[in-house]
């Protein structure tokens, strides 16, 4: 029984970092990067759609993204709902593709982006200390229903405490590593 609760854990931690990592995607570095248009939606035929469902979006320079629609009809849509999403990107319409040049970032743009992602990392590791509070709720009441013994649950605490670290260490590096990115010129 308390592999089930351990198990669940882990995989609930683990879709934490997948949520992490899908997040820090849509941090602008000073790179171009296609996954900052994940949430642009386009109203196509009375359906909002996700933006790489009705185009082929390229990084053809580092700092430079192209928007090509499979159907050319929504260039005028695509180019607005971009400008719409908040990204503080401007799409440049020239009558086939859409580009999307990527300013420099400043230092102090950098410094602000970097306090920010550190933010989100401290949420994210919240969360993590959430689900070891649940498992360790969870085997603390089994051992008061006699369910397991003081040692395995000592065993069990212990093993939840290296799961937790693991996931807390995993987080930080990918922070730095976020942060590696922010800071480069």
């Amino acid at each position: 029984m308390p592999q089930n609760i351990l198990d669940s854990g882990e995989e609930k931690m683990s879709k934490a970092i997948v949520a992490l990592e899908r997040d820090l995607g849509l941090v602008r570095t000073g790179r171009a990067n296609p996954s900052i248009l994940n949430n642009v939606f386009i109203n196509y035929y009375g359906v909002d759609t996700p933006l790489n469902q009705i185009a082929t979006i390229s990084v053809p320079e580092a700092q430079t993204l192209m928007v090509k629609p499979y159907d050319r009809s929504v260039l005028k849509d695509i180019e607005k709902a971009i400008q719409l999403a908040d990204l503080n990107l401007v799409p440049i319409n020239d009558g086939t593709v859409i580009r999307i040049n990527f300013p420099s970032l400043t230092e102090q743009r950098r410094k602000e982006l970097v306090k920010e992602i550190k933010g989100m990392a401290e949420s994210y590791k919240v969360t993590i200390r959430n689900i070891r509070r649940e498992m360790m709720d969870q085997i603390k009441k089994m051992e008061k229903d006699s369910m397991i013994t003081e040692d395995d649950l000592k065993r069990d605490s212990e093993n939840i405490q290296k799961i937790t670290d693991k996931y807390t260490e995993k987080i930080d590096e990918i922070i730095k590593t976020k942060e590696k990115a922010i800071m480069e010129i």
